[in-house]
């Protein structure tokens, strides 16, 4: 995720936290400073780190009951509005989804059993109560954890609930048709937020349209995933694509972007091997700060991955949204160049399955053999 700062790693997962949250907490340390001075200021931060910490802890009771099931999370970032673990792929089987879903609010059990055994011996709840308007720091982030997990097992999506209900519906009918269910209900929850937002809290009004969003983002995710099933990184690639030579200048790319209406181009050297992608943007960018005549070398992006023709289009799709590059390289098993994987082709074909969809008695046929060295890319 853009604008995020790497903070540590463990478990080979890489914790990062976006500069929005660091903004946060300024301005929490503003607020409480202004009505107690330097001393309010540092227990409001430290109360709102103390909360992320308990959401980080959550994130990471997905991530490795995720690992129980061969799924990696490569990183976890924090944000103002939670922490967002981005796993490689999502379980497949239902069970092993509900127990990824729970297990995030199950750690946050675990913390709030935890409080609740300190408060009792220390005597906390004798001191202060529930209602007394100046509850200690163990009793309040006991209530956090509580809010917690009753706020991520809404039945709705994206939070854990949501998830939870999709398994157990995808335990008797297919997984699209769940998503679709589940979504659904998400929505109508969405709605009754909306509506007591608008007569009471508006803040619930915010989570209606985070819940709404998030409820329809799966669903098409989840159509993504049923027509991409089975087919290749070759089923999308474009082969009508243009080249640029390793010694090029920013001249030529831009002759490039003018003409073909390419929004990244692969860049090779004389024996015809790829050495990197250069996106519209470093054009745009290097044409503006450095001039015409700057060498590609110099802007080009040479750690986008290259895709091999035969890798399944879920995992090439999840590798381009890794690289935020606009296009990856398609090669065959001689790691020549043979195509681009782009989103534009992604939604044409994806347009095309849901057309088929409707058309049982057509297929698309996908070869699983390597597609001929197309003849009709050209090199500036």
């Amino acid at each position: 995720m853009g604008w995020s700062f790497h903070i540590v790693r463990v478990g080979g997962i890489e914790v990062k936290v976006h500069v929005t949250f660091l903004l946060f907490l300024g301005w929490i340390a503003y607020m409480y400073g202004r009505v107690g001075g330097l001393a309010a200021a540092f227990e409001g931060v430290l109360f709102v780190s103390l909360i992320f910490l308990c959401v980080l802890l959550h994130e990471f009771g997905h991530a490795f009951a995720a690992r129980r099931y061969g799924i990696r999370t490569p990183e976890i970032t924090l944000l103002p509005i939670g922490g967002v673990a981005r796993l490689e792929r999502m379980p497949e089987k239902p069970l092993e989804e509900i127990v990824v879903a729970i297990a995030g609010p199950a750690v946050n059990v675990a913390i709030a059993t935890l409080l609740w055994a300190f408060i009792t011996v220390t005597g906390g709840f004798a001191e202060s109560g529930f209602t007394h308007a100046a509850l200690d720091l163990p009793t309040k982030l006991l209530g956090i954890n509580l809010w917690l997990v009753i706020f991520n097992m809404i039945p709705a999506f994206p939070m854990d609930g949501g998830r939870v209900l999709r398994a157990l519906l995808a335990l008797r009918i297919d997984y699209l048709r769940a998503t679709h269910m589940a979504a659904g209900v998400g929505q109508m929850i969405a709605c009754l937020f909306g509506i007591l937002g608008l007569v009471g809290n508006p803040v619930l009004v915010l989570i209606a349209l985070f819940v709404y969003f998030g409820a329809a983002s799966e669903d098409s995710m989840a159509q993504f995933k049923s027509f991409s099933h089975g087919l290749r990184a070759s089923a999308a690639m474009l082969t009508h694509f243009q080249t640029l030579p390793l010694y090029a200048t920013v001249r030529e790319a831009v002759k490039a972007l003018v003409h073909s209406g390419e929004h990244a181009f692969p860049v090779i050297d004389l024996q015809g091997k790829l050495r990197g992608m250069v996106t519209r943007e470093a054009i745009i960018n290097a044409l503006r700060q450095s001039g015409p005549q700057t060498a590609l070398s110099g802007i080009m992006r040479t750690d986008v991955p290259s895709v091999h023709y035969t890798m399944p289009f879920e995992r090439a799709f999840a590798l381009l949204q890794e690289s935020q590059c606009t296009a990856l390289p398609i090669v065959d098993s001689n790691e020549q160049l043979i195509g681009l994987f782009s989103p534009e082709n992604m939604k044409d074909l994806m347009l095309i399955q849901k057309a088929l969809a409707e058309a049982p008695e057509e297929e698309l046929e996908v070869s699983d053999n390597p597609p001929p060295l197309p003849t009709n890319h050209r090199i500036v």
